[in-house]
């Protein structure tokens, strides 16, 4: 008896997805790894260069089935300027070509696919005018709640203003994006809620956030000695602007009072891009590395003693705080920084949103070998039950193939 075939499902995704240096990055790659070979065939389609295509092509085997790609188009940064008057964001603009446009739409219209999913609500900028089948958004972040933060942040009245008005362009397309489609995939019941507020979002449906636990493998931090210097580690994209100014707020606020108390401390940013006004704060402070673009921050994880997220705004959950839990990395955080992630502070991580009270708790772990075993082995104890990467792709997998069965019920005519 022949094996029945499965339903296709389509990814579409506006960024290329290797190397796995950026968050959103993570958590997809991690979701079409723990899909691939179950319900669905995957198709992915990804703005790719023909060079990206041959050098990640196992990459991309153990993700797909079947991989599209269209062409990328590189910007003017003059251009970028001109951005700034869109009636849509600068980060959607920046996402929304010719090549991808005619690539989605070719997509859609082949009858062999079953359900497309829409990686960020950026890329719904590439919808065509209508969707023939099931559809679904998985959204990172609720984006117009970034730019208010931002907003409330920025300091002085142009910038203040810009953010402003990114706000409410990105609210209004995000409102009206989400809308289109059949589901919308949060990232935490949060976002999930927040989307139902402020959109009326119906068909929201949260996933945990999930972390590859034998990559991540656990170890305890290193004991400090005269030897073993007290190490502070930060991970993530140095092109961001929350990472920006998380780290900026850490180096001017936090690190010299860490140092006042440890001066033989040192402190590393791990991460691609840094800005140079970054560079040369740390430049003009004591013990302070930027490693630039890693192929793999675990070892700087893994010998570090205390890992900090300073973020002062930001949205969706950040999946570098599950994988220092998951190395055994004790964690610092503002409660933006471990937003929605469902740890318990004080058990799971030191909860510190205050410069002082961020530097107090860094120097507590740094100063209690007692202390960081213990949150090391609760968190890791946190992750391991309820946030494997192959648990929460089975949860992704089930939405889809409820929005399937939904969409097809929608479309059954009605007896008379």
């Amino acid at each position: 008896m022949e094996r029945m075939q499965r339903p296709r499902l389509a990814f579409v995704s506006p960024q290329f997805l290797f190397p796995n240096d950026a968050g959103g990055k993570i958590r997809t790659t991690n979701i079409l790894r723990g899909l691939k070979g179950g319900a669905f065939e995957l198709v992915l389609l990804s703005v790719a260069s023909p060079e990206q295509e041959v050098r990640w092509k196992k990459q991309l085997d153990g993700v797909c089935d079947e991989f599209i790609a269209w062409a990328p188009k590189t910007r003017a940064k003059w251009r970028r300027a001109l951005d700034l008057v869109d009636d849509l964001p600068v980060n959607v603009v920046m996402d929304r070509t010719e090549a991808g446009v005619n690539a989605v739409a070719d997509l859609v219209s082949r009858t062999d696919i079953d359900v497309v999913v829409f990686d960020f609500v950026h890329s719904a900028v590439l919808l065509p005018p209508s969707l023939p089948i099931a559809s679904v958004c998985f959204t990172h972040n609720v984006e117009a709640e970034i730019f208010s933060r931002h907003a409330s942040q920025a300091t002085g009245v142009f910038r203040r203003a810009l953010w402003a008005t990114q706000h409410r362009k990105m609210q209004r397309f995000e409102g009206r994006a989400l809308a289109r489609f059949d589901t919308v995939i949060a990232v935490s019941e949060r976002d999930a809620k927040q989307f139902g507020l402020n959109y009326q979002i119906e068909e929201a449906r949260p996933i945990p956030t999930g972390v590859d636990l034998d990559f991540f493998n656990w170890s305890p931090a290193p004991e400090i000695s005269e030897l073993v210097v007290p190490t502070v580690v930060f991970t993530g994209s140095m092109d961001w602007a929350a990472n920006i100014d998380g780290i900026r707020f850490f180096l001017q606020q936090v690190w010299p009072l860490i140092l006042a108390s440890m001066p033989q401390a040192r402190f590393k940013v791990v991460g691609k891009s840094p800005p140079a006004s970054l560079q040369a704060l740390a430049a003009r402070t004591r013990n302070v590395e930027f490693t630039g673009f890693v192929d793999d921050v675990r070892p700087h994880v893994h010998e570090a003693h205390v890992f900090v997220i300073p973020l002062l705004v930001g949205g969706g959950t950040r999946i570098k705080a599950f994988e220092a839990m998951a190395m055994g990395c004790p964690v610092v955080s503002t409660s933006i920084g471990i937003e929605g992630l469902g740890a318990e502070p004080d058990v799971h991580y030191l909860c510190r949103d205050e410069s002082d009270a961020m530097a107090a708790g860094v120097l507590e772990l740094l100063g209690n070998s007692e202390l960081r075993r213990n949150i090391s082995s609760q968190a890791r104890q946190l992750v391991e039950q309820r946030f494997g990467h192959q648990s929460v792709a089975r949860v992704f997998e089930q939405i889809c193939l409820d929005t399937l069965a939904r969409r097809a019920v929608a479309q059954t005519p009605r007896m008379q």
